[in-house]
This record gives structure tokens, sequence and C-alpha cells, in this order.
């Protein structure tokens, strides 16, 4: 009897092919190779979701990108609740919506009213990917009397989404920023998945450009007559970089003469990550800077925040010849954030400047001079001339 009862809750939670998502097949950390900030953010999310699960109290809001693990933790809630049996529904939020215009059919085994009070007091309801769903004024409604009604009565809610809160309507916004209720955790994590479209903006990466620039591939121009210390230093910068690319920790910095062999070294570092199915974000300092910009444009798809945000938590941060930047106010702001934040957060980062570093923003300056998070990198050889 009580087999037949879970049946029917499962059936009844809509989980289907995702009956094989549990906690004990999640990686509480990631993939390895993630930033400090980044795997705790996942473990944070991992913890409040387990207890959840045991508790069935309160909201949780799981937001992130897409593949961050959302999806695959709200799952887990729902097996483990139908285990415990618990009347369980769990729908992404078009799929709700659908259900509930279906019901309006002549085919529909269940009154438009029977359906939206079954959704609405269920025991407990988890959302999946809430925020893409079609922004009209009815779905927007219905939306806001499911969570309103959810909300006055305290009924036990899961929320994913990829969405920032600030582009959430504003009632249903306003519940979801509860603190007595509702535990929210944002997952930094990439996209799991596919993690070679983990920054949501690829066009920004130029590490394809840079294709041929592999560590077998570096020339230590030993037959250019060089001095001893000028091919000492490619040499020691070719260890440096390769055994950052191996276990990319903490920050290195690569200092030279344009043309000696940074932008290769850090681009090598690159695709070797990529080769490892683990792409890092390659990007010139002055073209990260248009790329900002241009989300002050009218026909912008995403607002500043969302594309500054996108590339501060980069797994893997590249920032090819810091320097050659326009110097203007704005420019030394951003650039400060970026480094501040990864600075913090302790996430791996390369730069590679002609300037010297005591030539920087002494704000970068003091992140860079931190020996026990960043190695500083100096390529005493001339610009290479095809000699």
């Amino acid at each position: 009897m009580q087999s037949q009862q879970q049946a029917h809750l499962f059936q009844l939670s809509n989980l289907g092919a995702l009956s094989n998502l549990t906690f004990e097949n999640f990686l509480p950390r990631g993939r390895v190779g993630l930033g400090l900030s980044q795997a705790n953010s996942l473990e944070q999310a991992y913890n409040t979701a387990q207890n959840f699960a045991g508790t069935q109290k309160g909201w949780l809001l799981l937001t992130g990108r897409y593949g961050s693990g959302k999806t695959h933790l709200a799952a887990a809630i729902a097996n483990q609740a139908v285990k415990m049996g618990t009347p369980t529904i769990f729908l992404t939020v078009p799929d709700l919506l659908d259900w509930l215009r279906f019901s309006f059919s002549s085919g529909s085994d269940l009154s438009y009213e029977e359906r939206f009070n079954e959704i609405r007091n269920a025991p407990l309801l988890i959302m999946d990917d809430f925020g893409t769903q079609s922004t009209t004024a009815w779905a927007e409604e219905k939306l806001f009397q499911i969570i309103n009604s959810r909300y006055i009565n305290s009924m036990p809610t899961v929320i994913t989404s990829n969405v920032d809160l600030s582009d959430f309507e504003g009632r249903i916004r306003s519940r979801l920023t509860d603190p007595e209720l509702v535990s929210h955790v944002n997952i930094l994590a990439p996209d799991f998945r596919n993690p070679t479209d983990e920054f949501g903006h690829p066009e920004l990466s130029t590490l394809n450009l840079h294709a041929r620039q592999t560590f077998g591939s570096f020339s230590f121009r030993q037959n250019e007559g060089l001095p001893k210390e000028d091919i000492t230093s490619l040499a020691d910068a070719f260890k440096s970089a390769q055994a950052y690319a191996e276990n990319p920790k903490g920050w290195i910095s690569i200092h030279g003469s344009y043309g000696s062999g940074k932008t290769h070294l850090a681009a090598a570092i690159g695709n070797y990550q990529a080769s490892r199915g683990m792409p890092p974000l390659f990007v010139v300092v002055p073209d990260l800077l248009d790329y900002l910009r241009a989300a002050f444009s009218p026909s912008s798809g995403s607002s500043l925040d969302k594309r500054f945000n996108e590339i501060r938590t980069a797994r893997l941060l590249i920032l090819d010849d810091l320097g050659t930047q326009s110097a203007t106010p704005w420019a030394r702001e951003k650039l400060y954030q970026l480094f501040n934040y990864r600075y913090n957060a302790e996430l791996p980062t390369v730069v590679t400047s002609s300037s010297l570093p005591d030539e920087l923003d002494q704000r970068l300056l003091s992140r860079l001079s931190d020996k026990r998070l960043c190695r500083l990198i100096f390529i005493s050889a001339p610009g290479f001339t095809g000699k």
C-alpha cells in the first residue's frame, strides 16, 4: 500500500526523467578547478537544499546560471520529499502555465479552478526556471496569485531562476526577498553540462584567435643570439605558466615588452585548460571595457551589472594587455572592482602587461604585490622580430 502511495506521489510530482537527480550524485563543490567563491556558493546551496528537504519549512530560492546545479538540487529535494510521503509538484514555470491553459480545453480532466488550486495548495511546490515564461499580463497575474497565496500561508516552496532578482516583477520580488521566510542562495558556478559556454557571452572570449599558441609551439629563441639571462627568463616564464596551467590556483602576472611571449604563454594556459573541457575567459582589457560600455546602448540585451558579474565570476579569467586601456576614471574604477572581487574571492586569474607593476594603478598593484596569492613573472627578452 505504501509503495502504491509513493508511486502516486512520484507521478504527481512530474519529475519523470529527473528521478535520478539526488543529493547522493551531486558534487557539493563542483568540478575540479572552480574558484573558491564558486565552490563555496555551490556547497552552500547543497547544504541549504539538504536542510530544506529534511525540514520542508519556509521557502528556498536558488539563483545562478544555466547548468550551475539549481535544477539538480531542486529535483533532489523533490525526490527525497516524495520518498518521505510528501505530495510534491515539480514543474518548470512555462509547463505550469501551459498546464493551467490546458484546463480551458475540452480534453482536460480537471477544471481550471481544480488545477489552479492543486498547484496553489500543494504541500510542496517546486517551480523550476522561474523567469523563462512568456511575460503576458495573464501569466504574471497567475504566478503572483500562486506565490502570494503560498507566501501568506507560509507553504513550503522551492524556486529556481537564472534571472537577477532585480528583473523580477515588483510584487513577486518583494516576497522573494523576505528573509523571515526565504533562504536565498546564488550559485556562482559555471555550466556543469557545457563548460564551453559557461560565460553566457562566448563572443567576448578571443581564445579561438590564439589556437596555435600552445606550450608545444612556444619558442625559447635560442638561435637569436639573445643574452643568456633573456633565454633564462623565457624558460622560467614557460615553466611557471605550464605549472599554473596544470593547477590554476591564485594569480600570475606576466610582464615584458611587446612581442616577448606574454600573450603566447597566457593563451597556452587557456588552450590547455580548454583541452581539459574547462575553457577560460580570455579577453584583451580594452575589449573588455568596450564590452561593458556596450551595455549602456538602448539596444543592449543585458544590463551592465549582469555583464560585469559574468566576467568577474569567471572560473578562470585571462586579462591580456593590462595597461593599454584608456585611463578614464570609469575604466579605472571598473578594473579595480574586477580585480578587488577576484582578489577577495581568490578566483584564478592570469594577467599580462607590457607595463612594470609599479606603473599600474596603485590599487591594482597592491593586489598583484600580494605574494600569498599572486606570482609576478618578468620576461627580459625583447620583442620577437621574426629574425
